[in-house]
């Protein structure tokens, strides 16, 4: 009996194979860099959302950060432990609490932001600025693909 042999496969080959090899360097930078300031990537949404907007609920962070809120439950709870967020009582409600950046907090945020962009402007040294915006225009492409999948192919 013979075995049908398919395509042979070369994830070198395919797009989404630099995709993602890319993006886990790129995470790996940015932990490397943020690290000493404490921050995690996790924790950026989280310092962003509160160094703009000032104290928010707990709900207005996952809804913000795009998570649940038992994720969001347990990344203030490390955030807190780290010494960078604080949680004080809701002057309208009880049972619910503000959080806000500690003095801490508030002074590394721009350092994490600058250490970001420098990180990005490395991944792209060398790249046009018109390359830079077909970059952009193919990925967010390939995340509208991916957002319009109802489940599994």
């Amino acid at each position: 009996m013979k075995v049908k042999k398919g395509p042979r496969w070369d994830p070198e080959s395919a797009p989404t194979f630099w995709i993602n090899h890319a993006s886990r360097l790129l995470m790996r930078l940015f932990e490397q860099s943020l690290r000493p300031l404490g921050f995690g990537m996790a924790y950026l949404p989280v310092a962003i959302a509160l160094e703009e907007n000032g104290p928010l609920l707990q709900k207005d962070l996952a809804d913000r950060a795009h998570v649940e809120q038992p994720t969001m439950a347990a990344l203030l709870a490390r955030m807190e432990r780290d010494g960078l967020i604080a949680r004080e009582p809701h002057p309208g409600d009880r049972r619910a609490s503000l959080v806000s950046l500690t003095a801490v907090a508030k002074g590394r945020v721009p350092v994490a932001r600058e250490r970001l962009i420098d990180g990005a402007e490395r991944a792209l040294a060398g790249f046009s600025a018109g390359e830079r915006a077909t970059l952009i225009a193919l990925l967010q492409r390939v995340v509208r693909n991916l957002h319009d999948l109802d489940g599994p192919a």
